[in-house]
């Protein structure tokens, strides 16, 4: 797996605050061109070390669009947040690489699905580093609560 040279506490406070969003959620979307044309993927994460794991189907065969590209990757708390919570929405942008995820790293992203689009599920991993992020939030919520970051 590539290694990032920068650690984590030398990111830039909005990258870090990114990758924090992020490992509040299970499920993201990444976005990336096939053929000319832009299209968006799900896929399970993990946040380790600064870097946004993936895992995809491979029946799909989006990570071949993925991998070796620069990707946006996405997600938001739009359908969990609890009442009187403020809405978030996260993305990062980076290349994105095959891996090789350790047994502690596929334990991590917990069960798979068996089936996806009614094929056995084989599972893909890829890794972003982040090197650009945006993140947007309703009644300044996340100020309030990453003071540290911000």
């Amino acid at each position: 797996m590539p290694t990032d040279e920068r650690s984590t506490t030398e990111r830039p406070a909005d990258v870090q605050l990114a990758v924090e969003l992020i490992g509040r959620t299970d499920h993201g979307r990444v976005a990336t061109s096939m053929r000319a044309l832009p299209f968006l993927a799900f896929a399970r994460h993990i946040v380790v070390d600064g870097r946004i794991l993936l895992r995809m189907p491979r029946s799909c065969g989006y990570h071949h669009a993925c991998a070796g590209s620069v990707v946006a990757y996405g997600t938001d708390n739009l359908s969990s947040a609890g009442r009187g919570e403020s809405l978030w929405s996260v993305q990062v942008v980076g290349r994105c690489e095959p891996i090789e995820p350790t047994a502690a790293e596929v334990e991590l992203f917990g069960p798979a699905p068996r089936l996806v689009d009614g094929e056995p599920f084989e599972p893909v991993y890829l890794g972003i580093a982040p090197r650009f992020s945006s993140v947007h939030s309703t009644d300044g919520g996340l100020e309030r609560r990453f003071q540290h970051l911000l």
